[in-house]
């Protein structure tokens, strides 16, 4: 496999072309509409990745790149009890690491029947180590209406900040949008990235429209986006955003549309989990540049 950063070997950083937004920015921050809260737009993810059951080595490895994301000024983590050992794993490194007060704590519940949904979210909390979630959201919408009444009544009590919904890759994205217009939800999750952009005709308009953030899964597309990237040169625009590789290309394309509060890639490695936190820095396209990026898709 292709080395990220062997593309952009001899780029020049050139002088910026055109006034970008966001251009002295560092690191990067973006708001949460219904607080007011800042947040890094480039968090972690944890599927497939931290899966690694009891590995010794490897749980060693899941903690070297937790710890590099909080170095590099990351604070969303986001799991689920879905992704296997993920939570065990997760718990592991944030127990060996002094990890921030600002760090953001985001699971789901994935669960069919409305009575085990508190159990569920007890038994992960006791997984990550931590006292209370920032972000619950009912994952791929199971059993979502059962969930949801659990979820607002925790919020209402003060045990939990934030409500979501999740999806991904455009499953189910018309029931999304029925309950972003009919609850008063914090947060969605669904997939968006240079390729798969279906969100930009709803959900991210309705996003703005109804003051709820917006978390994009799936920013590579499971490595086959960034992998078919990488099989041509970094274009030469991606100076003009700071962009040293196709990892901050292509995230920077995402944390840019001003409906997306976080991109959430999950990665193995610190050398890409490096790259990915390079994102948080310097200039973010505006809609002009972001018309050229997209066209780059085309040749993807």
């Amino acid at each position: 496999m292709i080395n990220r950063r062997a593309l952009v070997a001899g780029i020049s950083l050139a002088p910026l072309a055109h006034q970008l937004a966001s251009a002295n920015a560092y690191p990067l921050r973006k708001i949460i509409p219904s607080t007011g809260e800042s947040v890094p737009p480039i968090g972690m993810g944890t599927w497939l990745t931290f899966d690694v059951g009891v590995n010794a080595g490897l749980r060693r490895d899941r903690l070297d790149v937790t710890r590099t994301f909080f170095e590099m000024g990351g604070a969303i983590i986001d799991s689920s009890p879905m992704y296997g050992s993920s939570q065990d794993v997760l718990g592991y490194a944030l127990s060996n690491l002094s990890y921030p007060d600002a760090m953001f704590a985001a699971d789901k519940v994935w669960i069919r029947d409305r009575e085990s949904g508190p159990e569920q979210i007890v038994q992960s909390r006791r997984r990550w180590g931590v006292e209370a979630f920032d972000l619950l959201q009912v994952h791929n919408l199971v059993s979502w209406r059962d969930h949801l009444e659990t979820l607002f009544a925790m919020k209402a009590e003060g045990r939990l900040r934030y409500v979501g919904v999740t999806s991904y890759a455009g499953l189910r994205y018309d029931q999304i949008e029925t309950i972003m217009n009919a609850h008063p939800i914090d947060f969605i999750q669904i997939t968006y990235n240079l390729a798969d952009r279906e969100a930009e005709s709803r959900l991210l308009p309705l996003a703005q429209e109804r003051g709820i953030a917006v978390l994009a899964n799936r920013p590579f597309r499971e490595s086959q986006l960034i992998n078919a990237a990488m099989r041509q040169p970094l274009p030469d625009m991606a100076a003009e955003i700071g962009a040293r590789n196709w990892a901050q290309f292509l995230l920077k394309f995402i944390i840019s549309h001003p409906a997306i509060t976080a991109a959430i890639p999950a990665t193995r490695r610190v050398d890409h989990m490096r790259e990915n936190m390079g994102a948080l820095t310097g200039p973010l396209p505006d809609a002009e540049f972001r018309r050229r990026m997209a066209a780059v898709a085309e040749t993807i």
